[in-house]
């Protein structure tokens, strides 16, 4: 069990998830937020970028906001700053997704027990590449 309540089977739950809102994707192919969300799309996820400063990202349609993504959103990863997280949160609560995905490096507790509250499961300071690689060899 990691220190954010989750051991490999509900993590391998987690990534059963298809539809991924990346918020903090981007267009530079040698950032996190470009090459995770790039393998994820490798392996069968439908990834959906946010990042209110791009139109496209990976080819695909850019939003500015989770909440102006279409239809079902089961993980909201997130490639933005600690500090940066309350906000994102927030608007994804009315999303109503099944897990927030904080990156590696990423934690925000209030934010996290914010997802808690509304039945969200929270992962942080993970990486969904290094864990999707690491229970699927």
């Amino acid at each position: 069990m990691d220190r954010d309540g989750h051991d490999d089977g509900a993590i391998r739950e987690i990534l059963g998830y298809r539809n991924v809102a990346v918020v903090g994707a981007s267009r530079d192919r040698s950032k996190a937020a470009r090459f995770v969300p790039e393998y994820l799309e490798e392996h069968g996820f439908n990834v959906i970028p946010v990042n209110p400063n791009a139109d496209k990202v990976m080819g695909k349609r850019c939003y500015d906001r989770v909440g102006e993504i279409p239809g079902r959103v089961d993980v909201v990863d997130v490639f933005r700053p600690s500090d940066q997280v309350m906000p994102i949160v927030r608007e994804a609560v009315s999303k109503g997704p099944k897990v927030i995905w904080l990156q590696e490096g990423i934690h925000n507790p209030e934010a996290e027990e914010l997802d808690r509250s509304h039945g969200i499961e929270v992962v942080f300071d993970r990486c969904m590449l290094a864990e999707h690689r690491r229970l699927t060899r």
